[in-house]
């Protein structure tokens, strides 16, 4: 098995980038990261960040795959991001939302984790058959019936999280109890809601269906989502995506991963 990358990460029409994207491979495992940061321009940006760098390095620590394993990642990030705020007025409403996945590319299955409205999707033929549950407001009202899902895009309250690394409260990470066997075309998508409240879900699954690569398929869902964005006349969020396919390993090796960046002007 071998995994074809694509991502990108792009300041929207923000004065700063609070996204951040990590990765690592360590022997035949994977581990994406994907994390939005929230509490002012200075704090959003520093807690992204150290959600992504603490899940990667403990993964680099202790590469090991389990429901077990991927919990601690996450579990010494909001450890990380707690130590950060003590004592330092400025930063104490800092958060981050998270998406992280691990691929065990050997035994070819998938656990992922989340918290808060950064999402992570599951294609299978080109549709989607899994996605994570944001935390937030809207989605509350989805659950409790009084909103449509197709609307949450347009809910007044989309982007007001109950959940967050660094505003936890009652809500604990979300993690896969069992490990997703993963077959020959399946794909994953993480991305920020600067992506997802762009790109509808139909339109993911018709781009995947024809794309050839994983950047030819990350890169037409930020051209859809350029063109949403104009029609809306509203200003863009910081956007930041993972594109992974999933690959028949007969012409490369087990390890072999393709890793491309995305080129586009608003990423810079």
């Amino acid at each position: 098995m071998r995994l074809d990358i694509a991502q990108i990460t792009g300041i929207g029409d923000r004065q700063t980038n609070q996204d951040a994207l990590a990765s690592a491979i360590e022997d035949d495992l994977a581990c994406f990261v994907l994390a939005d940061g929230t509490g002012g321009h200075e704090g959003g940006e520093l807690a992204a960040h150290l959600v992504t760098d603490s899940i990667i390095g403990k993964f680099l620590q202790e590469a090991s795959f389990s429901t077990r394993a991927l919990r601690s990642y996450v579990d010494w990030a909001i450890h990380q991001v707690a130590q950060r705020k003590l004592g330092n007025i400025q930063q104490q409403q800092m958060s981050a939302t998270v998406a992280t996945l691990l691929i065990d590319q050997s035994n070819r299955c998938a656990l992922w984790g989340h918290l808060g409205d950064s999402r992570i999707y599951l294609f299978r033929n080109s549709k989607i058959i899994g996605v994570s549950k944001d935390h937030s407001q809207a989605q509350r009202m989805v659950d409790a019936g009084y909103a449509e899902y197709d609307l949450l895009r347009q809910h007044p309250q989309r982007s007001v999280l109950f959940a967050a690394i660094g505003a936890e409260g009652d809500s604990s990470p979300e993690v896969t109890l069992e490990a997703t066997a993963l077959q020959d075309g399946d794909a994953f998508l993480l991305c920020s809601d600067g992506l997802w409240e762009w790109v509808f879900e139909n339109e993911m699954e018709q781009v995947l269906g024809w794309a050839c690569n994983a950047d030819a398929w990350l890169n037409e869902m930020i051209l859809i989502a350029e063109r949403h964005n104009k029609a809306g006349n509203v200003g863009r969020d910081n956007f930041s995506a993972f594109a992974i396919l999933v690959q028949d390993g007969s012409a490369a090796s087990a390890v072999d991963v393709a890793e491309h960046s995305v080129h586009h002007e608003s990423a810079q």
